[in-house]
C-alpha cells in the first residue's frame, strides 16, 4: 500500500495509510458514491449492511437476550422479586459504567413497582467489587436478592459467602472470565468462556448494555406471566440515555449493538427527560444536543469524580432522583469534585511521567501517596504518550498497591492480568482487553512488572510495527469546513472501535504558532488554495510534533493530519483541525 501524501515516516515516526480500502481499490462493480458510504466501508461495514449501519437502530441490532447463558434464569429470579416485592440491592462499581448500570436497573424496577437499593463501594475503603462484609451487611439489612453490575465475575469468596448465607446473587458483568465462575444464582456475562458464538460476539458490550438486555428479558418474562394485564409496560427505550453514557464512558467499542445504543441514546438524552442528566449537562455548560464527545469528556468525567475523589454513590443518586432541585445540587457537587480531581490528576501524572523508562514494552510505575481515584486516567495518558500498555499503581500506607492499567489495540491487558493472578503475583485483578485493575502485595510491583513485560512484549512489538496513522480524506485547507464536519458526522456515532474520521490538510505554511494552556499548541496555517485554517495540537507542545509546529521556518510546507471539528466558540459556521501528526511536504 503506497503511503498517503507520500508520508512513509511522519514527524511522530509513523507512516500514513488509507483507512480500509482506498478509493481506487474498490472493484469495478461497486461505486461508493457518497461520503458516508465510504466512511462506513472503511470501518468494516459489510456492503450488504450499509443501510443498517447508516441509521443504527435497536430493532436492527438487538439480539434475543435468551442466547446468553443464565439470562433467562436471572430474568426469572428478578421477576419473582418484582411480583413478591422482595428487598433487592443493586451492587455497582464506582465508575460511570457501574453507576449507569445500577441506575438503569433501579429505574426499570421502579417502573415495575419495586424500589431497589443501590450500594456503591467506597473506592478508598472497600476497593473494587463485592466483599464478604458488604454482601453480608446487605443481607443482614434485609436484601434477599443482590444484583452486582459491572463487577462480580471474579468475586469468588464474597459470592460463596452469600450463597452459604442463603442470599441469592445475580452477576451482571462484562469483564474477562476464567473457566471457573463464582457461585451465584446466575452469571450473565457475554465474556464467559462457555458462551455460544452469537452471544460471545457481544463481548464488547459495556456492563450497562448487558443490564439493558437483562431488563428486556425481565419485561418479557413478566409479560408472559400476565403482569401487565392491569398496568403499562415500562418504556425501556427511554432509558437509552443511560446506556449511551455508560457505553461511551467505558470506552466500549462502538460496533454493532453499541452503535445503536449510542445513536438512539443521544436522541433520548437530547429530550432531557432524566432530571439528573439534564442537571449534569447544565453543570457542564452544555447548551446544545449532546454528542459522543460530550459523553466521554464532559458528562462522564463528572459522574466519575464522585467515585474517584468524592462520595461513591453520588452518580447513582444523580441518575435516579426524581427531584430537579436535588439533581441540581448533586450535579454542582460533582462539577466541583471534577475540578478537584483535575488538580490531583496533574500531580500524579507529573510524578508518573518522571518515572517512565524507554527500555520496556509495558510501563509499570508506582508511588506512595498517589490518589487511587486518578490512576486510571493517568495510565490512559501514559498509554497515549508512550504508545504502549501502562499500569499505574498507588501504594497505600500498608504497602498494598492498587493499580489501574490501559492498553493499546492488539494487546489484551485483561487476559495478562488474569494470568498474573493465576501465577500468584497479585491478590486480585481483572478487566478486559483495553483496561484492567490489580491489587499487589507489599513489594510485589517489580515481579508483576517483569511478568507483564515477558507476557506482552511480543504482542506490543507486533502492535507497534503495525502502527500507522489511518486517514479518510486529503483536503486543501479550505476543504476543512463546518459542512464537511456535519457530513462526516452522519457516519457516526464515533468512538472506540468506530473511529471518527481523520483527514490530512495541506500542504500548508505556518503563519503563526503559540504555546497555550496546559502544553497545547495553537496555530494559524495557510494553504496553496489561498485559505487559512486554525489548528490545535492538544498536549503536544513538549513533543516532536509541537516543536515542529512552533519552530517551522516560514518557507517550509507541512501536511497536517487530525480531526476536523466545529469551532463552537466563534459563533460562526467554521471548523478547525485538531492535529495528531504532521509531515514535511518538502
Amino acid at each position: 500500500m503506497s503511503p498517503v501524501c507520500n508520508v512513509s515516516r511522519s514527524i511522530l515516526g509513523q507512516p500514513w495509510h488509507w483507512r480500509g480500502l482506498a478509493a481506487d481499490t474498490l472493484d469495478a462493480g461497486f461505486v461508493a458514491d457518497d461520503l458516508v458510504t465510504r466512511l462506513l466501508l472503511a470501518r468494516g461495514c459489510p456492503r450488504e449492511s450499509l443501510e443498517l449501519h447508516r441509521t443504527p437502530s435497536i430493532r436492527g441490532f438487538m439480539p434475543d437476550p435468551s442466547i446468553f447463558r443464565d439470562m433467562d434464569t436471572a430474568a426469572r429470579r428478578l421477576a419473582d422479586a418484582v411480583q413478591t416485592r422482595e428487598q433487592v440491592a443493586i451492587f455497582g462499581d464506582y465508575d460511570v459504567d457501574g453507576a449507569t448500570s445500577a441506575a438503569l436497573l433501579i429505574l426499570v424496577l421502579r417502573d415495575l413497582g419495586l424500589e431497589a437499593r443501590a450500594y456503591i463501594p467506597d473506592r478508598m475503603k472497600e476497593g473494587y467489587g463485592p466483599t464478604v462484609a458488604a454482601l453480608g451487611r446487605l443481607a443482614h439489612e434485609g436484601a434477599s436478592l443482590i444484583v452486582t453490575v459491572d463487577c462480580g465475575a471474579q468475586a469468588f469468596e464474597a459470592l460463596a459467602s452469600a450463597r452459604a448465607a442463603g442470599t441469592d446473587v445475580v452477576v451482571v458483568d462484562h469483564h474477562k472470565c476464567t473457566s471457573l465462575l463464582p457461585e451465584a444464582h446466575a452469571v450473565v456475562n457475554p465474556n464467559r468462556l462457555d458462551e455460544i458464538e452469537d452471544a460471545a460476539a457481544h463481548g464488547h458490550l459495556a456492563a450497562v448494555g448487558v443490564a439493558f438486555l437483562l431488563s428486556a428479558a425481565l419485561i418479557r418474562e413478566l409479560r408472559a406471566r400476565g403482569f401487565f394485564a392491569s398496568r403499562p409496560e415500562p418504556k425501556l427505550l427511554d432509558r437509552l440515555d443511560l446506556v449511551a453514557l455508560g457505553t461511551v464512558a467505558d470506552v466500549a467499542a462502538l460496533r454493532g449493538l453499541n452503535r445503536a445504543f449510542v445513536a438512539q441514546g443521544l436522541k433520548v438524552m437530547a429530550r432531557r427527560a432524566n432530571p439528573g442528566l439534564a442537571a449534569l449537562a447544565d453543570a457542564a455548560r452544555l447548551t446544545r444536543a449532546p454528542t459522543c464527545t460530550d459523553l466521554g469528556f464532559a458528562l462522564g468525567p463528572r459522574i466519575n469524580a464522585g467515585g474517584r475523589v468524592g462520595r461513591a454513590d453520588l452518580g447513582v443518586r444523580l441518575l435516579t432522583t426524581r427531584d430537579p432541585a436535588e439533581a441540581k445540587a448533586i450535579a454542582e457537587e460533582l462539577d466541583r469534585l471534577n475540578e478537584e480531581r483535575r488538580a490531583i490528576e496533574g500531580e500524579v501524572q507529573a510524578a508518573a511521567e518522571a518515572m517512565t523508562r524507554e527500555d520496556c514494552s509495558v510501563t509499570v510505575v508506582s508511588g506512595e501517596g498517589w490518589h487511587p481515584g486518578v490512576i486510571g486516567i493517568v495510565a490512559g495518558r501514559l498509554k497515549e504518550r508512550l504508545g504502549r500498555p501502562s499500569l499505574v499503581i498507588a501504594i497505600g500506607e500498608d504497602g498494598v498497591g492498587k493499580g489501574s492499567g490501559r492498553s493499546i489495540p492488539g494487546v489484551d491487558l485483561g487476559a495478562a492480568v488474569l494470568a498474573a493472578k493465576e501465577a500468584g503475583l497479585i491478590v486480585a485483578g481483572g478487566g478486559h482487553a483495553a483496561a484492567a485493575g490489580v491489587t499487589v502485595v507489599p513489594g510485589g510491583v517489580p515481579a508483576l512488572a517483569a511478568f507483564l513485560e515477558e507476557k506482552l512484549a511480543a504482542n506490543v512489538a507486533r502492535a507497534r510495527e503495525d502502527r500507522a496513522l489511518l486517514l479518510d480524506a486529503v483536503l486543501a485547507p479550505g476543504g476543512v469546513s463546518a459542512d464537511l464536519v456535519d457530513a462526516m458526522e452522519a457516519g457516526g456515532p464515533y468512538g472506540m472501535g468506530w473511529p471518527s474520521p481523520r483527514v490530512a490538510a495541506g500542504p500548508v505554511r505556518i503563519v503563526r504558532a503559540d504555546r497555550v494552556g496546559n502544553g497545547h499548541v495553537r496555530a494559524i496555517v495557510a494553504g496553496e488554495d489561498g485559505r487559512s485554517l486554525k489548528a490545535m495540537a492538544f498536549r503536544m507542545a513538549d513533543t516532536d510534533l509541537g516543536a515542529a509546529l512552533l519552530g517551522a521556518p516560514p518557507h517550509r510546507r507541512l501536511w497536517l493530519a487530525g480531526r476536523a471539528k466545529r469551532d463552537d466558540w466563534s459563533g460562526r459556521a467554521v471548523a478547525e483541525l485538531h492535529v495528531e501528526d504532521a509531515a514535511w511536504a518538502d
